[in-house]
């Protein structure tokens, strides 16, 4: 698995994480650190989507 692969899976679990905590306790952890929609979260929400299209082309990547 190369070193971007790696960083997009990292990008998305938090995301993942990020999603369950909203959905469980109303609590944005992103926006918790980063503050609302700050120009750092919007960075950081940024890079999670794209890494969600980025899991996209692991899902379906036929190499180990």
């Amino acid at each position: 698995m190369k070193v971007i692969d790696k960083i997009a899976l990292l990008l998305i679990i938090i995301g993942a994480i990020n999603w369950g905590l909203i959905a469980l306790f109303n609590f944005d952890l992103v926006a918790a650190i980063f503050g609302d929609m700050t120009f750092l979260s919007r960075i950081v929400y940024g890079l999670v989507g794209i890494s969600g299209l980025w899991g996209i082309k692991l899902l379906f990547n036929d190499k180990d």
